[in-house]
């Protein structure tokens, strides 16, 4: 019979698992405590949770979630990154792997699906939510401006030939075909 607190446990890994937007697996054997600290640190300030679990409660949760294909990814010391934000989260542990070559990025879970570490490294390759919405508005609001840019143009046109045919009647120089009889 299972003890509480592993009942707990895996009732708590199991809802982690279910509403994180995404969760990065890693190995993280031969980071020294400093190390550690900084990639907890860094990861919390990216919205993301840095978890060291026991596997086999691991297991247990992503199959009862029915997250087949996981158990060859908990193998060994491995940590959950629970994510609101993919992107950020992955480019985190992206700079992380690359400062330190004892943590490694295993895969992941992206939308309920499971995503092998090349994944995770194109996904830390997508620049920003802020600046793919601000290059959205701005290829949203350009053909506004020209729009705006040919009415403007329109009106200003308008009003140079009508400038200058005042001024030619003025000078007396009458354009030819307009002339009275």
């Amino acid at each position: 019979m299972p003890r509480p607190e592993k009942v707990q446990a895996v009732a708590e890994l199991k809802q982690r698992l279910a509403e994180a937007r995404a969760v990065f697996l890693t190995e993280f054997r031969g980071l020294t405590v400093s190390q550690m600290q900084q990639l907890r640190r860094n990861l919390r300030q990216a919205g993301a949770e840095y978890k060291v679990v026991k596997m086999t409660l691991a297991r247990r949760a992503a199959a009862e979630v029915g997250l087949d294909g996981l158990d060859e990814l908990l193998v060994g010391p491995t940590a959950l990154a629970f994510a609101d934000d993919p992107v950020t989260v992955a480019k985190v542990l992206r700079d992380a792997s690359r400062d330190s070559d004892k943590l490694v990025i295993k895969g992941g879970i992206l939308a309920g699906s499971i995503i092998p570490p090349e994944q995770v490294s194109k996904l830390a390759e997508i620049e920003p939510r802020e600046v793919l919405l601000a290059k959205i508005a701005g290829a949203a609001k350009a053909p506004l401006y020209q729009m705006a840019g040919l009415m403007a143009a329109l009106t200003r046109n308008t009003a140079w030939a009508i400038a200058q045919l005042l001024e030619k009647k003025e000078s007396g120089a009458v354009p030819a075909g307009t002339e009275e009889e």
